[in-house]
């Protein structure tokens, strides 16, 4: 367990954080993109996740690590995330912006809206922001106000700048098109348990609650899995067995149950989160990693992808540490030592993926519109966490 937390530290700040130390703009942000034979697109487009990842990433480092210098870089970027990104007609948050700061894709996703919420609440956290604060307020309202289904429950995937309706709400290339998504509400789920910690507000404990119903009732499926894709009124559309979200989702329950404070609450979630717990240990490879997915059409993804072992690792210790699963420790570690083994990139950061032929995904950025430090460094301070 030592060598755990030493080895985790470790690559957290010199492996990591470094490594995206050295990415951030003079001119303010972050470079939009790094291929993976390391080019650094400095004129590339720049995501609204990317960024509102790193503040969270940055701020949640240094206040745990007790670094000014990590703190320094989210409050740089935390700025710059207000300037650019927030939009000052119509509220909420672009989904990007070019090199130079001006909008360019103006729609806004619901799943950005959550990471700007995210993002924001961890820097009043860390350094007390109080305009970062107001900021995570006004964008919980702009979505409440404004992604609410009333009739329904939980939230729609996207609209248009000016918050009408859109005809592709797709989150990205690998997502299909639908009205409602799990990966949008898991992270307006953790977005909403990040600021509740920090503004305790009964409107947003409503919603919280609402949220954690909405996961565990609607979201989660009779075999412990979770459904992907949902039309408005909640009919389910086809989609793959997501192991990561499903250990990923597990965790971030639990996290939501234990910040509402609420006993019965926190008693029902405990169930969800063993069911979810258990359904995306089904994706465990006997190397210790975790496959990628299981598709619609019964073949499987063994690739293993960044994020998913990262999730894997604390959804692990979770299940240890929170459910009594005393073989959750035992998974945890080994995912790690796979990770540590085979992901990390000898020049910084990790690979996006390791392909089931054993080799490095070259195909795929190592810094991008989704490759951010965020589930990587989470996981590092999950771990850490684990000794206090």
């Amino acid at each position: 367990m030592n060598n755990f937390l030493k080895e985790t530290g470790r690559v957290l700040e010199e492996n990591i954080l470094r490594y995206w130390l050295a990415l951030e703009d003079p001119e303010g942000g972050f470079y939009g993109e790094v291929l993976s034979d390391g080019t650094v697109l400095k004129d590339a487009p720049r995501g609204e996740i990317l960024h509102a990842r790193i503040v969270w990433a940055f701020a949640a480092a240094g206040a745990a690590l007790h670094r000014d210098g990590y703190l320094g870089v989210a409050a740089r970027t935390g700025k710059y995330f207000l300037d650019h990104f927030v939009d000052p007609a119509y509220g909420g948050v672009y989904w990007s912006v070019d090199a130079g700061g001006r909008p360019l894709d103006t729609k806004k996703q619901l799943y950005a809206q959550g990471f700007a919420i995210y993002g924001l609440s961890e820097l009043y956290r860390a350094t007390g922001d109080a305009v970062a604060l107001d900021a995570a307020i006004s964008i919980f309202r702009t979505v409440e106000s404004r992604f609410a289904d009333p009739e329904n429950g939980g939230y729609t995937e996207a609209l248009s700048r000016d918050f009408s309706p859109l005809q592709d709400m797709s989150l990205s290339a690998h997502d299909i098109n639908a009205d409602k998504t799990m990966n949008s509400h898991l992270h307006i789920l953790e977005a909403y348990t990040n600021l509740y910690s920090v503004w305790k507000d009964p409107s947003l404990l409503k919603a919280l609650k609402e949220l954690i119903l909405i996961l565990g009732t609607r979201i989660l499926g009779a075999d412990g899995h979770l459904q992907l894709y949902f039309r408005r009124d909640w009919s389910v559309l086809p989609g793959a067995v997501s192991y990561g979200h499903d250990i990923e989702t597990s965790w971030l329950l639990s996290e939501a149950a234990f910040v509402t404070g609420d006993p019965g609450l926190i008693h029902q979630v405990r169930e969800w989160s063993a069911a979810l717990g258990n359904a995306g240990n089904e994706g465990l490879l006997p190397d210790g990693s975790m496959r990628y997915e299981w598709l619609p059409d019964g073949t499987r993804d063994d690739s293993r992808q960044w994020w998913v072992q990262a999730e894997t690792v604390v959804g692990n210790l979770w299940l240890w540490k929170y459910l009594g699963d005393e073989a959750g420790l035992s998974r945890a570690m080994a995912c790690w030592a796979y990770i540590r083994d085979h992901l990390i990139r000898p020049e910084g950061e990790w690979y996006w993926a390791i392909l089931p032929d054993g080799s490095p995904d070259l195909s795929q950025p190592v810094a991008g519109f989704w490759k951010c430090p965020y589930h990587n460094t989470r996981m590092c301070l999950q771990v850490l966490a684990t000794a206090s």
